[in-house]
């Protein structure tokens, strides 16, 4: 059965007028909107069809039909019309962000709240390191009688460091072996490609300080850790309370234990290697939690090897147009706010 121009006509109507009302679409509804210039037999004919192809279902007996994650899917890709953000829209989200985004110490909680404020929806923020955190430099310095300080410089700029206790017969020039073994050996790898056989060629050729390569490795491993981790705040769940959808309490509860970190875990992963806003619809969020609801995601620099991510939880009833146009601008005026000026010109022939 062909996807007709007028199936598609049709099923954007019913979206629309789903995502407005969240009831049941009948053929009349649709007949009586003024771009519509079908009869009402037309229409029925089409919605019957849809419903055939899985664009479409019908949660009763009675004639009104809703969207499936299939229509939906469509709706997104094809079929929806651009959302143009209004001026006391984009004033308000200007003026939040002007207002509560002083500070950026607390920057996944904020723009996670200010989100959901802006779509009054469940909201997401995330900040994560871009890329795999490697070691550019190990330094082992000694520290007086028993004791020396390993200092490992971050391929992300970063300076960690941690004061570890010597064996008797370690002195000096051990330390000095261990640091160009451990510069030859570990720099530029990930955590993830440590491997026992590497732990035990480093051992073998460290000499006397071979007991010290297992702490070593531990910690300069959770550094590693540390360094690519993403910190992630979930906000406004009880705004899901507020859509039909969740009326129904025992419904509501459900997904407002599930609505938490561990279930968005996965969000990072797919947006990786993706540009602009990402649309997950119903079945095809990987969390089993999500799977009768969509995520709308997009991501935004915020400099200094970091990037953020922000998005929405709600119905798959939600207006993907507003909700991906107000994300959209979030994400361009936080990139913006977090880029760093840039370096005035010297004229020609002249030095700093």
């Amino acid at each position: 059965m062909e996807l007709t121009d007028r199936k598609k006509k049709v099923l954007r109507a019913i979206v629309d007028l789903y995502i407005r009302t969240a009831e049941p679409v009948g053929s009349k509804a649709i007949a009586e909107m003024p771009e519509m210039n079908f009869s009402s037999a037309t229409i029925r004919n089409e919605m019957a069809d849809l419903t055939t192809m899985g664009y479409l279902e019908q949660p009763h007996t009675s004639a009104g039909r809703v969207p499936s994650a299939a229509g939906y899917r469509l709706y997104v890709d094809e079929l929806m019309a651009d959302y143009r953000l209004s001026m006391d829209e984009t004033h308000s989200i200007n003026a939040a962000i002007e207002e509560k985004m002083q500070q950026v110490d607390k920057l996944v909680e904020r723009v996670a709240r200010l989100v959901s404020q802006a779509t009054d929806l469940p909201a997401i923020s995330l900040a994560s390191r871009a890329g795999n955190a490697t070691v550019k430099r190990f330094d082992l310095i000694l520290a007086g009688a028993g004791s020396f300080i390993l200092v490992l410089m971050l391929s992300n700029e970063q300076v960690v460091n941690k004061l570890i206790k010597l064996p008797l017969q370690v002195g000096e020039n051990e330390l000095k072996l261990l640091s160009a073994v451990l510069n030859a050996a570990m720099t530029g790898i990930p955590a993830d490609e440590f491997t026992p056989a590497m732990l035990e060629r480093i051992m073998s050729s460290a000499g006397a300080a071979a007991s010290l390569v297992p702490v070593i490795v531990d910690f300069t491993t959770e550094a590693l850790r540390s360094a690519g981790a993403t910190d992630m705040a979930v906000a406004g769940h009880a705004r899901l309370l507020q859509q039909p959808e969740y009326h129904d309490i025992d419904k509501a509860q459900r997904m407002l234990t599930t609505l938490d970190e561990s279930a968005l875990s996965d969000l990072p992963a797919i947006m990786q290697g993706s540009n602009g806003t990402k649309v997950l619809v119903g079945p095809e969020n990987l969390a089993e939690e999500l799977r009768d609801t969509s995520v709308v995601v997009t991501k935004f620099d915020i400099g200094d090897g970091l990037q953020g991510m922000i998005g929405v939880v709600g119905p798959t009833r939600m207006d993907y147009a507003k909700v991906t146009a107000r994300l959209s601008y979030f994400a361009e005026s936080l990139s913006k706010m977090f880029a760093k000026p840039e370096q005035p010109q010297l004229p020609e022939g002249k030095e700093e």
